[in-house]
């Protein structure tokens, strides 16, 4: 497991704590010195845990999932951070390098002036600006995935299109599914937080949670948006490859059909038996233009008829 990485900024009265790849003891120190429950350091320890906010009488406690995109691999991936509120305190927790995270905090502990900017008021407005980043980290991996929605509908549509583009568009919808599943929960936990206890998130805030909603609500509208694309793009990639192999089988039709006849004619001259003509010395000639005739009688009849 990576190093344990525990850092703290202090701006008049608040303090945030950030842990980062934390064990099961340190964990216990936080829970012990803040007066936290027990099935909270349960729950920042399980992998089983969904989006959620649970309320106490003197603390807030916020379990999110947010997508975001593998570049090494071009695949999403989901990653977590656990977060403590209290009066004067905000303690973050999360695994690895949660950028939106990470950015934030270096940014207050650099700069005086983005001290002031996010930590003057409220633990709960220190909140808003934590989950103003934590979403709007995630509209990058939207054009992400919209660039390829938009490049596989290209390739469908394409007079050119020779391969066949069910893989790529089953990883498209596997990274769009990846997403949806992670989302889900946080429209309803973004909703509750803003109703939770007013003593970390005072009135005053509501409009700004409205504003984090709205990011989640377009977050899942562009989300259902690329499955209803996705979808159809599958439906008439399936829809090119079968018209693709009627074609195919329908000239490989025609020409067992139009070689039928010219298989007979050849057998029967191919028999040790007397025919009419057999013997005769330009038999092999008359035969080739029999063939050739009754070839040509046949590819007219089947372009008359459109099956060709």
């Amino acid at each position: 497991m990576p190093d344990v990485n525990i850092r703290q900024i202090q701006h008049s009265s608040l303090t945030w704590i950030d842990v980062q790849n934390p064990d099961i003891q340190t964990l216990q120190k936080l829970q012990v010195k803040h007066g936290f429950h027990e099935l909270d350091v349960e729950d920042c320890l399980s992998d089983n845990q969904r989006s959620k906010v649970d309320e106490y009488d003197d603390y807030l406690f916020l379990i999110l999932h947010l997508p975001y995109l593998d570049k090494r691999k071009d695949s999403v991936r989901v990653g977590e951070v656990d977060i403590f509120i209290k009066n004067n305190v905000l303690i973050t927790i999360h695994w690895g390098d949660v950028r939106p995270v990470e950015d934030l905090f270096e940014e207050c502990e650099r700069k005086e002036v983005s001290r002031k900017k996010h930590m003057e008021l409220s633990t709960g407005y220190l909140l808003y600006e934590l989950l103003d980043q934590l979403f709007s980290s995630v509209f990058p991996l939207l054009d992400f995935i919209g660039n390829n929605v938009a490049r596989l509908e290209r390739d469908a549509f394409s007079d050119s299109m020779e391969r066949d583009m069910l893989r790529d568009i089953l990883f498209v919808k596997k990274n769009i599914i990846t997403s949806r599943r992670v989302v889900l929960p946080l429209r309803t936990v973004v909703a509750q937080i803003e109703h939770k206890n007013k003593k970390f998130l005072p009135d005053t805030l509501d409009v700004y949670f409205d504003d984090i909603l709205d990011k989640v609500e377009k977050i899942w509208s562009n989300l259902e948006n690329f499955q209803e694309l996705i979808g159809s793009l599958q439906d008439t990639n399936e829809s090119i490859i079968a018209h693709t192999s009627n074609n195919v089988v329908k000239t490989l039709t025609v020409f067992s059909v139009v070689m039928l006849p010219l298989n007979l004619l050849a057998s029967m001259y191919g028999m040790n038996v007397d025919l009419p003509f057999a013997n005769h010395d330009h038999m092999f000639l008359f035969l080739g233009v029999g063939m050739f005739l009754v070839l040509a009688a046949l590819l007219t009849i089947f372009k008359m008829k459109r099956w060709i």
